[in-house]
């Protein structure tokens, strides 16, 4: 990371200082000492939410400040050591793993002898060992497993002997430079302690969680191409800023780590339902570092439906707490008091569902209730706070960069906050859950989803009958001295907003992720060649654009044949649209027959690099305002747009003359199958037409649609045409837009 400028730690300083006279001033003068005992537990946990929200924020801007960048060594050939591969599956679909080993078989290394593939299948399915046969990796299976996946992955440990291991859960699809991008610190980590240098030997390299699907925030509330990930804050900020305490957090999957160093933390832990989290800090116990780098190298699936999230997040919870707990970790002498922020933040984060709430309930308790939770006068306040606040939010609008606002992250915490709280507190007290779940990757919305919506509907009711209540009737000065709270109950309003939309769901059409990937294609039909370039991919189809309007005669099968070395594939496949876009056509076609090989290849051309689609950053020129008004305006014109209609034609829109009856029109489009005219033509019960555009002649019969303005007719003779090749001419004349004789023919 880059050195952090004068002024920015300026800020830094500023929002600590003014934080800690705001936090005290709170804990000294405001307690509502005189109110019931509700106000005064309420104001009092107020107030430590307050202080736990500052805290991890100053240790956000302390790791950022610390953050040390980190380069990838350049090693020789023959020094990449042995590695092991374990993707480890539980009760995954067979075709969702194969993608995975595909592009686990297919990752570059030196000498690829050296690279060991296991599928880790804690089932012992006979599926998954035949799939495992299939790609000549191997198969490590295990029955009766009672500790979940660090059964399953110390069972794999206890069976393989590499150096290395590279860690991949089953939907995890590795880009082919994973391991050169991740190898090479262990070499150089090794040579640094053989010379006798004074470093930590190296435990661990994670890579981003990536993913190639747009996530829940991104897709229900209509930002997937506006808005990173959820999770790229903590996996490409966040986790970089661990570095500078060499406490990279764990996060499973898309990791390589030191088999010593597993060994020497006593194994993958099996007390707890995140395994990856504990392992992670044990490991930096036993004397190692653990690093994080910045670019993906691996994209998996996000869950797409609200229970399975939810299930997620209350997973990942639970283990995190009860890893902190084995851990112990404040009084773990074993970890650097750098490395216990590190992981005191993951756990503190967990409580920020429970201080969000905390934070919407206190103004609404004021305004509804009449229970006041702060004593304190508007001046006062308003000096006291608003330089801790505004100091604050810059230096954590610099710490989110560009990937994640503050006020987006209040969002995503306001969406999660009433479904973690309680889980979260039990585990805190004891109440453990222990049974490890495969989260849920297919799309399974359903009515009852609704149902998620109810306390941020009755929260958003109530703060906005606080608002109004509170600010009825009164006036200028008045309203002022009611201004902090009424900013407080407007920003709640704005975040509860978001998460309302958020549950109402959005219908889920797409059944594969769409790739823009611009790759050679050869189409072959039976009257033409084209070498064109794809315009994106998906696992059923590709796309390709053409900057000349081809005609291809309805279900006809193409032949096809894609290729990025070392890859290429042939397939056969079938039109299934067309469409204007800019100055192209892009033609959508559909995969009809293609061999195990050259699916293989093909969905190596699709998944080997980013979804470019999704966005790595924020779009700061729309604002969270302008997607509140998006969400709105798509949902309210949802049930009166349909979906646009599927041509399997490319349309030309032109200006040619056309005669017909004596009468003189205007061309407005042309797609080979139909004809539109600048208005309608009198038929007089004729059922056929004969039109000439430009010297030749159509045969056309009865309108297909009439307006006020515009007709569309059916072209009867376009074979004709083609075997004479006037159509050639015609469609070159008619791009041109004009009557240009003697203009070049064009093959068609």
């Amino acid at each position: 990371m880059e050195k952090v400028p004068r002024r920015k730690k300026l800020i830094y300083l500023a929002a600590f200082i003014f934080s800690g006279i705001y936090l005290t001033w709170r804990g000294l003068y405001t307690l509502p000492i005189n109110e019931t005992l509700f106000a005064l537990v309420f104001g009092v946990l107020l107030w430590l939410s307050e202080i736990v929200s500052n805290f991890t924020a100053i240790i956000l801007i302390w790791s950022r400040n610390k953050a040390k960048e980190i380069e990838l060594p350049v090693i020789a050939d023959e020094d990449y050591p042995h590695i092991d591969v374990l993707i480890a599956t539980h009760n995954e679909e067979p075709e969702l793993l194969r993608k995975t080993v595909n592009a686990c078989t297919r990752m570059t290394y030196p000498d690829s002898a050296k690279v060991h593939i296991y599928i880790s299948d804690d089932q012992s399915r006979k599926e998954i060992k035949a799939l495992a046969e299939s790609f000549n990796v191997g198969y490590i299976g295990l029955t009766g497993n009672k500790h979940a996946k660090s059964g399953n992955l110390n069972n794999a440990l206890n069976q393989t002997a590499s150096p290395l291991v590279a860690t991949f859960d089953a939907d995890m699809i590795p880009y082919s430079n994973f391991l050169l991008e991740t190898v090479p610190y262990f070499v150089e980590n090794a040579a640094q302690i053989k010379e006798g240098e004074s470093v930590k030997p190296l435990g661990l390299v994670q890579t981003p969680q990536s993913f190639y699907n747009a996530d829940l925030f991104q897709y229900n509330l209509f930002s997937e191409k506006s808005i990173p990930n959820e999770q790229d804050f903590f996996s490409r900020e966040v986790n970089l800023m661990n570095n500078a305490h060499d406490a990279a957090v764990y996060t499973g999957s898309n990791t390589v780590i030191s088999r010593q160093a597993i060994e020497d933390a006593g194994g993958f832990p099996t007390d707890t339902i995140t395994e990856d989290f504990e392992l992670g800090a044990l490991i930096n116990t036993a004397g190692y570092k653990n690093i994080s780098t910045k670019e993906p190298m691996a994209s998996g699936l996000t869950p797409t439906d609200i229970p399975s999230v939810l299930k997620q997040r209350i997973r990942w919870a639970r283990g995190v707490v009860q890893s902190v707990h084995n851990l112990n970790l404040l009084f773990n002498r074993k970890l650097s008091t750098a490395q216990k922020l590190v992981y005191l933040n993951g756990y503190l984060y967990w409580w920020s569902f429970f201080r969000r709430i905390m934070y919407i309930l206190a103004p609404i308790l004021f305004t509804v209730f009449s229970v006041r939770v702060v004593d304190t006068s508007f001046w006062i306040l308003l000096v006291m706070w608003l330089p801790s606040y505004f100091f604050l939010h810059l230096s954590m609008q610099d710490i989110s960069s560009m990937i994640r606002t503050q006020r987006w992250g209040e969002v995503q915490e306001t969406i999660f906050a009433p479904y973690l709280i309680l889980p979260v507190f039990l585990q805190t007290i004891g109440f453990k859950e222990t049974t490890f779940k495969v989260t849920n990757k297919n799309a399974t919305q359903s009515r009852r989803d609704l149902l998620f919506i109810i306390p941020h509907l009755i929260l958003w009711i109530l703060a906005l009958y606080g608002l109004v209540s509170f600010n009825w009737g009164k006036y200028g000065s008045e309203m002022m001295y009611g201004s902090i709270i009424s900013f407080w109950l407007l920003t709640h309003l704005f975040n509860l907003t978001f998460a309302i939309l958020f549950y109402l769901n959005r219908p889920y059409y797409r059944k594969q992720e769409r790739f823009p990937r611009k790759v050679p294609v050869k189409i072959e039909s039976s009257s033409r060649t084209l070498d064109l370039f794809t315009h994106d991919l998906s696992e059923n189809g590709l796309s390709f654009k053409s900057d000349y309007p081809y005609y291809f005669e309805p279900d006809e099968e193409l032949n096809i044949t894609i290729e990025q070395a070392p890859y290429r594939s042939t397939f056969t496949g079938k039109l299934v649209r067309v469409f204007k876009q800019d100055d192209h056509w892009v033609y959508g076609l559909e995969t009809c027959e293609i061999e195990d090989e050259d699916e293989l290849n093909y969905l190596q051309i699709i998944y080997d690099g980013f979804n470019e689609y999704l966005p790595m950053f924020y779009d700061k020129w729309v604002t969270h305002i302008d997607r509140l008004v998006e969400n709105v305006q798509r949902r309210v014109s949802k049930n009166k747009t349909g979906p646009l209609p599927v041509s399997l034609y490319p349309e030309i829109q032109s200006g040619l003359p056309v005669q017909c009856q004596g009468k003189d029109y205007r061309l407005l489009s042309f797609d080979y199958h139909t004809i539109t005219l600048d208005r309608p033509l009198a038929f007089e019960g004729k059922q056929n037409l004969t039109a000439y555009c430009d010297g030749f002649k159509l045969e056309l019969s009865d309108s297909l649609s009439t307006a006020s303005h515009a007709t569309t007719y059916k072209i009867n003779n376009l074979n004709q045409l083609k075997t004479s090749g006037a159509l050639n001419t015609l469609v070159s004349r008619m791009m041109k837009g004009d009557s240009l004789h003697g203009t070049h023919t064009v093959e068609v």
